[in-house]
């Protein structure tokens, strides 16, 4: 069984708290935005279903078409254990990620080291959040960096950090500099000496193989999700090396301070 399957296997048993028959999702809802950063030529457009339960969101960015505006109408107030069962794979990602956030917020982790992001533009916002999430890269100058899931800042984070970016995206072909992009993630994960993945290939089901490539090479995964940012953490020291978890609200949703959390497994962990 495949990590993931696993983890919501044991979930739906009550092996990590309260069973989720037992609890009911509050609201579903379903946002679709666009942004085009000042001085970029890529509109990046996305969209998420997200979880309400209780005092917890949970998440999932999802590809056009896999997600219907009316999961609002039909799965808000539905017992949990139904959310994780027979649905669209973005909203079960996004129960499994609102289960977990309440049952553990990252607010409360201790581990967990909380990071301010500023207040102002997106642009702003945007240099400060990749600055967060290429700071947990531990490498050496020159070292290949693949990134999977392509934001042009986090690029240039990621050069800023002395890293080579292996660029991997399933919708662009191209970064603001003209970097190849490439649509199969094993160009980059065979070559990598780090990875670094969005919360996004929890939602399109890759996250399984790009964790199991990790451990099979001994590379440093390190996750940065906005997507199932409680799923990711429970992958930490199995193969997920660092994690930026960013509850909803997201930070490109406020122009106030808003705060993610990151992750580091300790050194021999």
């Amino acid at each position: 069984m495949k990590p993931t399957a696993e983890l919501l296997a044991a979930v739906l048993a009550g092996d990590h708290g309260p069973r989720p028959a037992d609890l009911v999702a509050t609201s579903v809802f379903w946002v679709h935005h666009g942004t085009r950063l000042a001085g970029g030529n890529t509109t990046y457009l996305n969209q998420y279903v997200l979880v309400r339960l209780g005092d917890s969101f949970g998440g999932c960015a999802f590809e056009a078409g896999e997600v219907d505006p009316a999961v609002c109408r039909d799965a808000s107030g539905a017992a949990l254990d139904t959310l994780l069962g027979e649905v669209p794979r973005p909203l079960r990602i996004a129960a499994l990620d609102a289960y977990l956030s309440s049952i553990r917020p990252h607010r409360e982790a201790a581990e967990a080291e909380p990071v301010t992001l500023p207040a102002g533009t997106p642009e702003t916002r945007a240099l400060a959040r990749d600055a967060a999430i290429a700071g947990l890269l531990d490498i050496d100058a020159g070292a290949k960096v693949a990134l999977i899931g392509v934001v042009n800042p986090l690029v240039a984070a990621i050069r800023e950090r002395g890293g080579d970016p292996l660029l991997c995206d399933l919708n662009l072909r191209t970064t603001q500099w003209g970097d190849p992009v490439t649509d199969d993630m094993h160009e980059v994960l065979d070559t990598a000496d780090a990875v670094v993945a969005t919360g996004m290939t929890l939602g399109n089901g890759s996250f399984d193989t790009v964790l199991a490539r990790c451990r099979e090479r001994g590379v440093p995964l390190v996750v940065y999700a906005q997507t199932g940012s409680a799923v990711a953490r429970a992958f930490l020291g199995q193969g997920v090396t660092a994690l930026s978890a960013e509850p909803f609200p997201f930070s490109q949703f406020s122009a106030e301070p808003t705060t993610l959390y990151r992750y580091r497994v300790a050194a021999g962990a």
